[in-house]
C-alpha cells in the first residue's frame, strides 16, 4: 500500500518537520502567539508554493472523487495571515510536477498537515493564549476531517497502480524538504 510506504519512508523528514515546527510545545502548551505566528507563515509559504501545481496536476477523474473545491487551503490561510498581520512572504514560485503522483504526494503532505492541523487547533483551544483565536486554516475541514483524510488515501491507493512508487516519494519528499528548507 502505497500510504503506508509514504508514511514509513518519510517518517524522518516528517519528524523533523514537527519539530523545526515546535509540536512539543504545542503538546505542553508553551505555544505562545508568536509560536502562532511563525507556524502560519511557514504553513502559507508552502500552501503558496504547491497548491496551485498541485491541483492544476489532478485528472479530472481524480477530482470527481477528491472534491479539490473543498481541499483548498489558501483561502482560509490568507484569512490567518491577514488576521495576524503576518509579512515577509514568499512570492509563489512556478513549479512544474513530473506526474500526478508526484502530485499526489505533495498532497499526502498537505493533507496529512491538515489532519494534524485539527489536532493542533483541539489542543490551542485548551491554551489561554488562544482564547477568541478562530482557526481558520487548522479547523479547515472541521468534522469532516477523518472523512476527507479517508477519501484521499482511498484514491491515492487506486492511483497507486497507475505510476511509480518513487513518483509519490519524490513528490512527497519534495514537500517536506520544503518545510524544513524555507
Amino acid at each position: 500500500m502505497i500510504s503506508i510506504l509514504l508514511k514509513e519512508q518519510t517518517r524522518s523528514l516528517h519528524d523533523q518537520v514537527e519539530e523545526r515546527l515546535l509540536s512539543k510545545k504545542i503538546m505542553d502548551k508553551s505555544f505562545d502567539l508568536n509560536d502562532y505566528r511563525f507556524v502560519l507563515k511557514h504553513n502559507y509559504n508552502f500552501i503558496n508554493h504547491f497548491e496551485e501545481a498541485v491541483f492544476s496536476k489532478i485528472s479530472v477523474e481524480s477530482a470527481e472523487k477528491l472534491h479539490p473545491e473543498k481541499r483548498r487551503k489558501l483561502p482560509a490561510i490568507t484569512k490567518d495571515i491577514l488576521l495576524f498581520d503576518i509579512s515577509r512572504l514568499f512570492e509563489k514560485s512556478k513549479l512544474s510536477l513530473k506526474n500526478e503522483a508526484e502530485a499526489f504526494g505533495i498532497l499526502y503532505v498537505m493533507e496529512g498537515a491538515t489532519l494534524g492541523g485539527n489536532m493542533i487547533a483541539k489542543n490551542l483551544l485548551k491554551n489561554i493564549h488562544f482564547d477568541g483565536v478562530n482557526f481558520n486554516y487548522f479547523g479547515l475541514y472541521g468534522d469532516q476531517t477523518g472523512f476527507l483524510w479517508k477519501l484521499f488515501i482511498e484514491n491515492l491507493e487506486e492511483k497507486s497502480q497507475f505510476f511509480d512508487d518513487q513518483d509519490f516519494l519524490n513528490g512527497a519528499e519534495m514537500a517536506y524538504q520544503f518545510l524544513l528548507n524555507h
